[in-house]
């Protein structure tokens, strides 16, 4: 198709913008389509930047964009939109179309992560070497250094962007995040540049002209294998001295993969080093970066699929020596979670497991953990019919347990931290606990990591001629007597190495199986057993209130009460099935804890023998571990687990005129008010009479005290524990309240009762006399036996 009379580039942008207010997605995406097949370069080059703005937001958030993230499957532009932005679709063609020419596109260095913009406003080269060789030096200072990164760079770059750029996003527009045109691109990009079978597909068009350069500054006689620890190295390069990096043919094969996946990793999860996740640790520092629930499992999905990428490897390739040839893109395979990922997304994590809120949210942080710990669920191998539990973890993944040792020993830690000051009685938090349960619980586990920890514990002299990069092997000239100690001693080089990059040389280590740790777990077995007694005390309880009072109580015949909910997790999605599931989970935890740690019945059962005792008094006496200040009750640390947890509480009740209690839903709020009104007038003009006639001993005084006296006695409600400094509730004086006939459920009886009366031929005014004789002789009989009564 011959192209259109050319315009100028000003125009052709200026026409674009104008359309982007007038036209529908659908006609702009067409015309764009257009535009990019018959419009050369040089002028598509001008409007690139505008509509990676006008797609993915701007990178300050005060434009949106195309909302990608709230972009759902029901919506009719979600399918235009997947289709125009799809890694073979018209938009990766003007990429590519762009990438064969020298175009750059800047973008600030204020828009980087955390980090990496310290870094380089602090002088020193970035680690990550997909920012070396792009840095613009202007004459007014470094604080307004920019980045020159090519098309494909640029359009990721903005596109990583998109999910941690925080938007001002109209209210109401919530859908599954796995259903969002965003999630759906990533796992598309993945898959297509990162794909567990085949190759990357070559670009349409010759990127010859682009000096492209390689993801890392290595020869040709050094694999990706040596990249193992980052070197230290770079981090002391002056941003000013960049090293040159020749365009290596087989760095060229793979270079759009490697530049996704650093964008991704950088843009993600580098927002913490280990010196600013130090620094957060002191309460005056305000956090610079709270990931979203959208953003983690964003990451997530990261995490499988180059778990899935890495571990297509082929099995020659697996086995063979690092030095031996092999694809470029099977040497990414070979080391991708290790190099890329792995430092990262542990401090990722950390910051994640020390931060987020205690509440269900963390189930998709601690699913992303899970993902990452355990890479032999994405073999593509059938899962067998074994249950997962059940399943052994394969020796061959030893290695894997080995270098990540910190992510399995000191993320658990954290977690057990953050477990015991979570209300383990909501069945959602239970199952998390379960979840990590069940996952360390499976069969062969627990040994790698002993034995990780033990080759970590190693005395150092040991390794005392040990190099920091590469491992001698026979072919290379070592002993074939001695590969067996000198594999033994690397593997505990590489352990070391692992915990001291991570962690810096003066890390104090705890084990995992170490005294301190087990105490640790031992008191999360105490609160699992004590959260789920409070489950089956709270289904128990809400069973016979549901079986004995519900239909009572909805006549009216049941007394309100303030303090009705006696327990605080017995919420509506805490009761029935969801309590029977948490004792499940909970059940299930226990049994995997005592797996894991190696524990027999018998010690369980002493560990809960006193706790079994304490609990026979009856939920009203449950109250959380205190002591007696000069003011009150002061709780201990085990009070403030126990009240977080939901395990004990104070009986708190109501101390205040039972006349101005809110209003209930089952109340008219026009007749409370009206009826207040009335019976504080009543009690003004007549007050000094009802005393009268409630001191009376007889039966009048009787009949008085049932309809007058304050029905919220003190006498049998006093609080269990009371400040001495707080004066007790005195008693008040007798008076009338109307305020029961303001009630729907004693509206619909007296409807009701008159409903009957007509029936029966009984005009209004007899029915009243029924009705109030009918009452008359209700209190009467209530105040004859109203002792016995109390008593009973």
């Amino acid at each position: 198709m011959a192209a259109p009379t050319l315009q100028q580039p000003s125009f052709l942008l200026a026409n674009l913008k104008a359309e982007s207010c007038t036209k529908p997605l659908q006609q702009r995406c067409q015309d764009l389509v257009k535009i990019i097949e018959e419009y050369p370069s040089k002028e598509l080059h001008v409007v690139f930047p505008w509509l990676v703005e006008s797609v993915f937001g701007s990178l300050d958030g005060s434009i949106a964009g195309w909302n990608l993230r709230l972009l759902h499957s029901r919506c009719h532009e979600y399918n235009i939109v997947l289709e125009f932005l799809n890694p073979s679709g018209p938009m990766m063609k003007l990429v590519y179309k762009l990438q064969a020419e020298e175009y750059k596109y800047e973008i600030p260095v204020n828009y980087l992560p955390g980090p990496v913009k310290a870094c380089i406003q602090g002088g020193v080269l970035p680690e990550c070497p997909l920012f070396h060789n792009k840095l613009q030096f202007p004459l007014t200072g470094l604080l307004t250094l920019n980045l020159a990164l090519n098309p494909f760079e640029f359009f990721m770059f903005n596109f990583a962007s998109c999910l941690v750029t925080p938007k001002s996003y109209p209210q109401g527009h919530h859908g599954s995040v796995a259903d969002s045109a965003y999630f759906v691109l990533v796992d598309a990009y993945l898959k297509y540049f990162l794909p567990s079978e085949g190759s990357v597909p070559p670009s349409p068009f010759s990127d010859s002209k682009c000096s492209v350069t390689a993801p890392s500054p290595r020869s040709s006689s050094v694999s990706f294998a040596g990249y193992g620890v980052h070197s230290p190295s770079l981090l002391k390069h002056h941003i000013f001295h960049q090293p040159s990096v020749n365009a290596d043919p087989a760095a060229q094969e793979i270079w759009r993969s490697e530049t996704l996946l650093q964008m991704f990793v950088e843009i993600w999860l580098h927002h913490y080093s280990l010196e600013m996740y130090q620094k957060l640790q002191s309460p005056q520092v305000k956090d610079p970066f709270s990931p979203t629930e959208e953003h983690v499992l964003v990451v997530r999905l990261l995490v499988k699929h180059l778990h899935a990428f890495s571990n297509s490897l082929k099995p020659e390739t697996l086995t063979a020596s690092p030095s031996a040839h092999s694809s470029p893109l099977e040497e990414l395979k070979r080391v991708v979670v290790q190099r890329f990922v792995q430092q990262k997304l542990y401090l990722f994590l950390q910051h994640c497991f020390g931060h987020w809120p205690l509440d269900a949210s963390f189930r998709a942080v601690l699913e992303t953990w899970l993902s990452y710990i355990q890479p032999w669920r994405y073999t593509g191998e059938p899962a067998g019919s074994q249950p997962d539990q059940n399943r052994t973890v394969p020796d061959k993944w030893e290695p894997f347990v080995q270098e990540n040792l910190l992510m399995f020993t000191k993320l658990f830690l954290v977690l057990l931290n953050r477990a015991v000051r979570t209300d383990l009685v909501n069945a959602k938090n239970a199952l998390m606990v379960f979840r990590v349960a069940k996952v360390f619980a499976q069969p062969n586990l627990a040994d790698m990591i002993q034995k990780g920890e033990q080759l970590f514990l190693e005395p150092e002299h040991v390794l005392h001629h040990r190099q920091p990069r590469g491992y001698l092997t026979p072919s290379q000239g070592g002993s074939f007597l001695s590969s067996r100690q000198r594999a033994v001693t690397d593997m505990a080089f590489r352990v070391k190495s692992h915990v001291y990059a991570l962690e810096g040389q003066d890390c104090q280590y705890k084990q995992m199986f170490g005294t301190e740790l087990r105490g640790a777990v031992m008191k999360l077995i105490q609160i699992i057993a004590q959260a789920r007694q409070t489950a089956k005390r709270i289904s128990d309880h809400s069973s016979e209130a549901a079986a004995g009072g519900s239909l009572l109580s909805w006549f009216g015949m049941g007394s309100p009460d303030l303090n009705r909910n006696a327990f605080p997790g017995a919420e509506h999605e805490e009761s029935g099935e969801c309590l029977k599931k948490t004792h499940e989970f909970l059940d299930k935890a226990l049994e995997n804890l005592c797996q894991i740690f190696k524990l027999n019945p018998g010690q369980l059962a002493q560990l809960l023998s006193g706790l079994n005792s304490s609990q026979d008094h009856g939920p009203g006496r449950l109250l959380p571990d205190c002591i007696m200040g000069e003011n009150g009750p002061v709780l201990t640390d085990l009070g403030r687990q126990q009240i977080i947890s939901g395990l004990r509480r104070f009986d708190i009740q109501y101390q205040g005129d039972p006349e101005l209690q809110p209003i209930r839903s089952y109340e008219n709020a026009l007749l409370v008010r009206l009826f207040y009104r009335i019976s504080s007038l009543l009690n003004e003009r007549f007050g000094g009479h009802m005393h009268a006639l409630c001191s009376r001993p007889d039966l009048l005084g009787r009949l008085g005290r049932h309809y007058l006296s304050d029905p919220d006695s003190p006498a049998g409600n006093q609080p269990a524990l009371q400040s001495p400094t707080l004066p007790s509730r005195r008693r008040r004086r007798p008076r009338l309240s109307l305020r029961p006939l303001a009630s729907y459920r004693l509206l619909l009886m007296l409807l009701l009762g008159y409903a009957i009366g007509a029936v029966l031929a009984l005009g209004p005014a007899s029915t009243t006399l029924f009705i109030l004789t009918g009452s008359v002789l209700y209190g009467l009989l209530a105040a004859l036996i109203g002792d016995k009564m109390k008593t009973h």
